[in-house]
Order: structure tokens, then C-alpha cells, then sequence
């Protein structure tokens, strides 16, 4: 009973995903789209927190969910009239984009098909816990990610410094 509880939630989680996934890319209200986005990126932690990962779930919510989604609304409120609907996309090339969608849908389920194969071979994985994390992350030793950790710092940094000379110009 367990498992089809499980798959429910589960089909719950990916449904919403895709749907607020399209409804994000074809609103024409751009405070909407990030609301869309807000949306998908909290089902992606929902997501890691079904897989038991729950550091991942936590850094879903409070970076992408918490801390870029507000990036966004507040350079959206800075720089555009949020009220106001953007204009329709025409584009010549419409055929073009269909036929690299369907290529890409290809790409991807034939990755699904032999992730699914791998995991009928593949050994059991073991969840580490918080330290062993954190350990991993920032620690200073040779192949630990001390450094791409300190080059996100500095870009969201970079962010926040673009938004104030932003803000500062009106």
C-alpha cells in the first residue's frame, strides 16, 4: 500500500512540474511566470524530499525557491510594468523548434530507458548523512567544491550589486 501511496505522490509531484513548467513559459504575464517558476521549483524539492534527500530538498527551497525567485520578482518590479502583458512571439521558425522539441523528447527518454536498465543493476545507495555533506562541500582539500561554492557566493554577489545600480538609476 506503501508504494501506490507513493507512486500517487509521486505522479502528483511530476504532473504539477510540467504543468506549471508550460504555464511559466506561455503566460504573457511576466509576474505570473515567476510565480509559475516558484511553483515547479517547490515541486522539485518535493521531488528530492520523496527521494529521502533531504539536504537537497532544503537547498531547493531556500536558494532557487527562496532566494532566486525573489531575485527575479525584484528585478522584474524594477525594470518592467508588471501589470502589463508582453507582446506575442511570432515566429518564422516555428517547424524548427517542434522538430528540436521532439528530438529532445527522444534524447530524453532514451536517457530514461537506460537509467532504468541501470537501476535494476546497480547496487543499493546509502543516504550520508548532514556532516559527510558539508564536509564534502567545503572542504578545503584537493576534488571537494570549496571553490564553485565561493564562485556562486561571488556571483550572487554580483546580482545583488547589479539590482542596487539598477534600483539607484530610476
Amino acid at each position: 500500500m506503501d508504494s501506490v501511496g507513493s507512486l500517487i505522490m509521486f505522479a502528483i509531484l511530476a504532473l504539477s512540474m510540467v504543468v506549471f513548467s508550460v504555464l511559466a513559459v506561455t503566460t504573457r504575464k511576466i509576474l505570473r511566470a515567476a510565480t509559475f517558476l516558484l511553483f515547479t521549483l517547490f515541486a522539485t524539492a518535493g521531488v528530492y524530499f520523496k527521494l529521502d534527500y533531504e539536504f537537497l530538498g532544503a537547498v531547493q527551497i531556500a536558494v532557487y525557491a527562496g532566494g532566486i525567485v525573489v531575485l527575479f520578482v525584484f528585478s522584474i518590479l524594477l525594470t518592467s510594468h508588471p501589470g502589463d502583458n508582453s507582446e506575442r512571439l511570432h515566429s518564422r521558425r516555428r517547424t524548427l523548434g517542434l522538430v528540436a522539441a521532439i528530438a529532445m523528447l527522444a534524447v530524453v527518454g532514451c536517457s530514461f530507458i537506460d537509467r532504468c536498465e541501470l537501476l535494476v543493476k546497480a547496487p543499493a545507495m546509502t543516504n550520508p548523512d548532514m556532516a559527510v555533506i558539508g564536509t564534502e562541500l567545503v572542504d578545503p582539500a584537493a576534488g571537494h567544491y570549496l571553490l564553485p561554492f565561493e564562485a556562486i557566493s561571488v556571483l550572487l554577489l554580483a546580482c545583488i550589486i547589479g539590482g542596487v545600480v539598477v534600483a539607484r538609476k530610476r
